[in-house]
């Protein structure tokens, strides 16, 4: 991988990072709890206890997600970014480009 690509895989895990983080700060507000007197009828409130169902389920994801991108990002500098933790040989950078966090090649992973 050359430098101006690994700059670059900064630059794009570093816009995941704080698209995620703003993702979750949105999330967040979705899945507080819902108030016994708001004045939803009740097929309202079913709707909106589903809803605050599957925003929990994608909050949860979008934590996970932040994890591996966070520890991209701390390991952006060593020698071992960039290549697969399973064959040890080099991680295409389109496949980075796309999946930063990714730590296996596309051979090792299926």
């Amino acid at each position: 991988m050359t430098d101006s690509e690994k700059i670059r895989l900064k630059e794009i895990i570093g816009s995941r990072i704080q698209q995620t983080k703003n993702d979750i700060a949105e999330l967040q507000e979705l899945v507080k709890p819902i108030p016994l007197d708001a004045s939803i009828g009740r097929v309202s409130r079913m709707d909106a206890i589903n809803n605050k169902t599957i925003n929990e389920s994608s909050l949860r994801e979008k934590l996970q997600q932040l994890k591996k991108l966070e520890r991209a990002e701390e390991n952006s500098d060593s020698g071992k970014f960039g290549i697969c933790t399973r064959c040890g040989e080099e991680i295409p950078f389109g496949r980075l480009e796309y999946i930063p966090h990714t730590t296996r090649c596309v051979k090792c992973v299926g």
